[in-house]
């Protein structure tokens, strides 16, 4: 062989070998650890619940997600460098998941709560991107449009929105707090985005308060209508005496003695909360439970005492037998509805939803076996439906307001229709 094909030969040999030493760099540019603790706080932002479609694959993307101007569907967030997230620099990953601009100027909706996001630091964004980038199967599934017309798909009105409604800064800690309060904020506020559910939304879909401590903070986490659920008042009367530990036991299990995660808050229990530190629920719990209470101001519907006696009648012969008469239920099987948080929420629609169409409590590690509530759709109408709510509402020490029969139409049709 001559000297000048050695070398060639030897040439390509070395590129061979610093190729595969710069690729197997490349796969491990993040430690063990950091990949992990990024896993963890992906666990805490809940973002495998968007961004995985029923029975698809995790992080892939094409849940449907319905907005006032049309549906859009989640992205891939895989490592994959056509369909997913694989070319994204750290400042792009950055960029997208706190400020909602995806590589190229392109604007992200709402549906994404980069104004939570937003409050996460960098040390934790890093983590992330690590988790994403080195922890995450890459996958090609492509992403799908939205379903919009013109000029609904037209996205630089959102940088507008953002300059309007988005307070694009770090979470700062208090000084006048404790360690763990500050820890619960940054948790709550931040990557736990509970405020996307639990706070109302304005005329332009903009969350009324991003913080207790912001502007409109006496709003934030006062309760808000989602998918035809109400995400309960966490500020309420009824919230505002439970102790820590059962905010803790809710978060781990899905239930407590007097109250049952109903909703979307079953996918955030069962992807997110239970498997969390306890020192980091505890904290979240110490943040909820300093927040000022807030009463919404209404006048409750006055109860006719011949609805509440029909409604009794509707309960012994559907309910009692699970409930009990005494509406105390069996502990970890039926749940009590004598001074429950739900059946004494100001807005009646999740009460009456769970008679309409049933429901199962959340499977976790903790509580693996599911409560199964029947539907009585088709066995009880409108009027007998608001009759046995308005007696759960007004019984055992209930104080709640009457339910109309319109009330139990009107979600009736928008449950069919969904």
């Amino acid at each position: 062989m001559s000297k000048k094909r050695v070398w060639r030969v030897g040439r390509a040999a070395l590129a061979g070998v610093l190729a595969a030493q710069c690729g197997f760099a490349a796969a491990a540019r993040f430690s063990d650890q950091e990949v992990q603790r990024g896993a963890y706080l992906a666990r805490a932002g809940d973002c495998v619940a968007c961004h995985t479609a029923p029975g698809g694959k995790p992080f892939v993307g094409g849940l449907k997600m319905d907005m006032p101007i049309g549906a859009i569907y989640s992205t891939n967030i895989t490592p994959d460098k056509t369909h997913g997230i694989g070319n994204y620099s750290f400042e792009q990953f950055d960029r997208a998941v706190r400020h909602g601009v995806a590589p190229g100027g392109k604007h992200l909706y709402p549906a994404m709560p980069y104004p939570s996001y937003a409050r996460v630091n960098e040390a934790d964004m890093k983590a992330l991107y690590a988790y994403f980038m080195q922890g995450v199967p890459p996958d090609p599934t492509p992403n799908r449009k939205p379903d919009m017309v013109w000029p609904m798909t037209i996205r630089w009105p959102l940088a507008v929105w953002n300059w309007l409604f988005v307070r694009d800064t770090n979470f700062t800690p208090d000084p006048k707090q404790s360690a763990q309060w500050n820890r619960g904020a940054y948790l709550v506020e931040g990557l736990g985005h509970c405020g996307s559910c639990h706070t109302p939304r304005g005329l332009f879909f903009q969350e009324k308060a991003l913080s207790s401590r912001g502007p409109n903070g006496d709003l934030y986490l006062t309760g808000s209508q989602v998918e035809h659920w109400f995400a309960t008042n966490l500020r309420g009367n009824c919230l505002q005496k439970w102790t820590e530990a059962e905010i803790v036991e809710l978060l781990q299990t899905g239930k407590t003695a007097h109250f049952t995660a109903l909703g979307s808050m079953t996918e955030v229990i069962s992807h997110s909360t239970q498997h969390l530190k306890p020192e980091d629920l505890q904290a979240m719990a110490i943040y909820i439970k300093s927040l000022k209470p807030f009463v919404p101001t209404q006048t409750p519907a006055a109860r006719n005492p011949a609805s509440v006696q029909r409604g009794a009648q509707v309960y012994n012969q559907h309910c009692a037998a699970c409930h009990q008469a005494n509406g105390q239920g069996l502990p970890q099987v039926f749940p009590g509805l004598a001074k429950n948080a739900t059946v004494q929420c100001s807005d009646p629609n999740n009460s009456i939803r769970v008679v309409l169409a049933g429901g199962s409590t959340v499977v976790t590690a903790k509580a693996p076996a599911p409560m199964v509530m029947p539907p009585f759709a088709q066995s009880l109408d409108d009027q007998q439906v608001a009759d046995v709510v308005t007696y759960i509402r007004a019984t055992w020490g209930n104080g709640a307001s009457a339910v109309a029969p319109e009330q139990v139409r009107a979600l009736r049709k928008a449950i069919i229709n969904d």
